[in-house]
């Protein structure tokens, strides 16, 4: 029988949860019973937990770009409440107002020293803790544009294709998330990613009409996501439910990449 999706009293860490699509997963994980820390940059957490009235979710305030950075963050989170039963990293670096033409080399090596080598950093130090304890969740979260290249005819201006740097870093937590999976995998500890697509946020939604249209018609359910959505696919690799999946990328696209 497969087991429940339960999280009652699981620690759980995650990054970016006061963005779009970490605000439904991190709510969905203090109503499931778990305890939350919930980290993003300066003032944002606090803010989202107070007007969302969580009960079990401690905000904490951090800019995890930098590898440093990633590492205290998970000694802190261990040091004041133990090693986490779940990690999900939504966190992430691009750059912006770039065409690939005009991108420059330094900017594409600062998204992948800010976005991707924190994950690692990030991910080998919550592994490493849990371990010890022989189980563990690791959920990175990829992007449709980390498998496949974006449709530069879809984007007029004043919007640009999705960055290069962006999907080629989402492309490498993919890769992370596999090998982390094999070597801790004799330890107890699972790796996996969360693929999303088309999730666009509520103001490009408002503010661009027609570019959400092509974003509906590229999909096989004809809509782009809701933010809540993602809570089931992102609650099931954290749980025990998914006890036998590991070094797994979950799609969770509308049909994007099926086509």
């Amino acid at each position: 029988m497969t087991p429940p999706l339960v999280l009652s009293d699981q620690l759980i860490l995650v990054t970016g949860g006061a963005g779009y699509l970490g605000r439904p997963i991190v709510a969905a994980l203090d109503a499931a019973g778990a305890t939350v820390v919930c980290c993003d940059l300066p003032g944002r957490s606090e803010a989202f937990v107070r007007e969302a009235g969580l009960r079990r979710t401690t905000p904490v305030s951090a800019n995890v770009d930098s590898a440093a950075a990633a590492e205290a963050l998970v000694a802190e989170v261990v040091g004041r409440h133990g090693v986490p039963d779940g990690v999900v990293h939504l966190a992430y670096a691009s750059s912006s107002g770039e065409t690939l033409e005009s991108l420059p080399a330094a900017t594409f090596d600062a998204t992948l020293t800010r976005g991707l080598t924190p994950a690692f950093a990030l991910g080998r130090a919550a592994a490493e803790a849990m371990k010890a304890r022989g189980r563990g969740s690791l959920v990175f979260f990829a992007s449709m544009y980390g498998v496949v290249a974006p449709d530069p005819r879809i984007y007029r201006e004043p919007l640009k294709p999705n960055p290069i740097d962006y999907g080629v870093g989402k492309a490498g937590l993919l890769q992370l998330a596999r090998y982390f999976a094999v070597h801790y995998g004799p330890h107890g500890v699972r790796c996996n990613c969360v693929t999303p697509g088309p999730f666009p946020n509520p103001a490009v939604q408002a503010q661009h009409p027609d570019f959400i249209a092509e974003l509906n018609r590229k999909t096989a359910l004809q809509r782009v996501g809701r933010n809540g959505e993602i809570v089931g696919p992102t609650l099931f690799l954290l749980s025990d439910a998914a006890s036998y999946v590991t070094g797994h990328s979950l799609v969770v696209d509308g049909g994007w990449t099926a086509q």
